[in-house]
């Protein structure tokens, strides 16, 4: 009896064994035809930095060891080719074409070929035989030429973006039958005409985003009927007429960008049923009439931008408990006459408040929450006082721009908050040094200082280690003395105005070690000396001036300096040199 259950485990145990044998021999490698598709691919990639495609080696492209190449398990076909660069990698690229050959992947599912920057040429109109695509995805490469109508057929489709590439021409109609699509983006490419009729269809769509383009002609009703819409961006585009109505009914929609277009009209009422609505983006149009009060309806909406368009006075009586959910609103340059900052956007706790060009007068603004303010923008409007109390509290300030005011306040005495990273007052009437707000305890964190036009004094301070400053411009003011040795401790300053002073001396040889500089202005000061040839070092250099001092010597003789126009070196001693006159042989002109 126990011989028999021997004989049947031994039994069992062999056919256990066979079946696994059986399975291990059988499971299934790429086949043939999908390898040669994706090495074809690989052929017509001539350059990649991001090294994806040395892994694709070897006969089983299954094998989990192409990188980006996914396969069902069952049957060894290829159904997912994703390659995208990776997050914050801003260097690796690959360069060529896309090869008509991935159209023989049949069962290809999902193809991702993004961020790779320098992969030209059209998109294949094969691609159109991949009918078991569901995701089709070529994001911000440099493909060229039109759409092609073909991918209308690409039934199963549910994601096509092509954004971020090169492409022109019209929006082929055909893709409205691509009755499955859920997500759509065509944006920054050069497409032209019309928003297609055939669009109708496209019912199932939650995201729509067409930005950045030459699209024209009103934006068509039917938008309106794309009820499951919960993203929409038309902006940057040549879209005419009135907003329709129809896209008022969009109950579900979170994000509405209409910006950047030439649409008239006023801001319906209806703007009030957006109930889900979290940001909504009519900035630089050419609307009228006003700000609609319906808008103190939307619960969720954080985001207000109607700035550069000709709405007029008066704001709406929001009551506060209107716009619950308000942080960042943007009024600036419109038709307004606001004379003060209204009580509803005073009191709330906001963390962007910009109301450039409003005709503010008086004071500068308290705030009741002013720990939340991250940016503030009051430029081009009428304030004269209220410095000395403005910044207190405000913990959290990243950026402020009062420019083209009548502030009067001397600049070395105001206390800036520790987070600030940008501050902009040119065009004021600011007196003071330069000192304080150079080398305080904020001076690490600030990347731009802009005070030009004012009557600031005295001295460029020295400038200490560890300073973060992008931007220093101090032009047009009553500075004098020298440009300190110190300014090469700038070693990420991009942008140097110190022109309209009376600064005197030599231009510091040090300012060469400022690898990063693209603008340098010195003009119209008293500097005297040659320009000295460690500038041939700055390799960026876009722009410079040093035009109308007292400068004598040869202009460096290296890129750019001698392809700047004449005009940069203009009334000086006695520079010489491309791309002025050639320096005298037996003077001691050269460097």
């Amino acid at each position: 009896m126990q011989l028999g259950t021997w004989v049947v485990d031994l039994v069992l145990i062999f056919s256990l064994l066979g079946q696994f044998s059986q399975s291990v021999t059988e499971t299934p490698i790429c086949s043939e035809l999908d390898r040669a598709s994706l090495l074809s691919f690989k052929a017509s990639i001539s350059q990649d930095t991001t090294n994806t495609l040395s892994t694709w080696t070897g006969r089983d492209c299954c094998d989990g060891g192409w990188e980006g190449v996914q396969c069902n398990p069952s049957t060894g076909r290829v159904n997912v080719l994703q390659i995208q660069r990776p997050e914050r990698d801003d260097e690796s690229y690959m360069k060529g074409t896309l090869s008509p050959s991935l159209a023989n992947l049949h069962f290809l599912e999902v193809m991702v070929i993004s961020g790779m920057k320098h992969i030209t040429g059209p998109i294949p109109s094969s691609f159109s035989n991949l009918t078991r695509l569901t995701q089709l995805v070529l994001e911000d490469n440099s493909l060229g030429g039109c759409i092609p109508p073909s991918l209308g057929r690409l039934s199963l489709l549910q994601t096509l973006s092509l954004t971020g590439n090169h492409l022109k021409g019209q929006i082929p109609p055909t893709l409205g039958a691509l009755r499955n699509l859920v997500q759509l983006n065509l944006a920054k490419n050069s497409l032209t005409g019309p928003i297609p009729l055939a669009f109708k269809t496209l019912i199932n769509l939650q995201y729509l985003d067409l930005s950045f383009n030459l699209i024209s002609v009103p934006i068509p009703d039917f938008v309106g009927d794309f009820k499951n819409l919960t993203y929409l961006d038309l902006s940057s585009n040549l879209l005419t007429g009135d907003i329709p109505l129809s896209l008022f009914g969009l109950v579900n929609l979170l994000d509405l960008s209409l910006s950047y277009n030439k649409l008239a009209g006023n801001i319906p009422d209806q703007v009030g049923n957006l109930k889900s609505l979290t940001s909504l983006q009519l900035s630089g149009n050419l609307l009228a009439g006003h700000i609609p009060l319906s808008i103190s309806r939307l619960q969720n909406l954080w985001y207000l931008n109607v700035s550069r368009n000709c709405l007029s006075d008066p704001l709406p009586p929001i009551p506060n408990k209107g716009i619950p959910a308000l942080l960042s609103i943007d009024l600036s340059y419109n038709n307004l006459s606001l004379g003060s900052v209204p009580d509803w956007i005073r009191s709330k706790q906001l963390k962007d408040v910009h109301l450039a060009g409003c005709k503010l007068k008086g004071d500068l603004p308290h705030f009741t929450r002013p720990d939340s303010l991250s940016s503030i923008d009051l430029s081009d409007n009428y304030l004269v006082d209220g410095i000395s109390n403005f910044f207190t509290n405000m913990s959290s300030l990243q950026k402020v721009k009062l420019s083209n005011n009548q502030l009067r306040f001397d600049i070395s005495e105001i206390k800036l908050p520790t987070e600030l990273t940008s501050m902009d007052l040119h065009a004021n009437l600011l007196v003071g040094s330069l000192s304080t707000i150079i080398n305080n305890s904020t001076s690490n964190s600030l990347e731009i200082i802009d005070v030009s036009n004012n009557f600031i004094s005295g001295h460029i301070p020295e400038f200490v280690e560890g300073s973060g400053l992008k931007m220093l411009n101090v032009g047009s003011n009553n500075i004098s003395g020298s440009i300190p040795i110190s300014i090469s401790n700038l070693i990420d300053l991009e942008r140097l105005d110190i022109s309209r002073n009376h600064v005197l001396g030599t231009i510091p040889s040090s300012l060469g070690q400022l690898l990063k500089l693209q603008w340098l202005d010195v003009s119209i000061n008293g500097l005297t000396g040659q320009i000295p040839s460690s500038l041939s070092q700055i390799a960026e250099l876009k722009h410079a001036s040093f035009r109308a001092n007292r400068l004598c010597g040869e202009i460096p003789q290296t890129r750019p300096f001698n392809i700047f126009p004449p005009v940069a070196y203009a009334h000086n001693l006695c520079l010489c040199g491309k791309p002025l006159q050639p320096c005298k042989k037996q003077g001691s002109m050269g460097q």
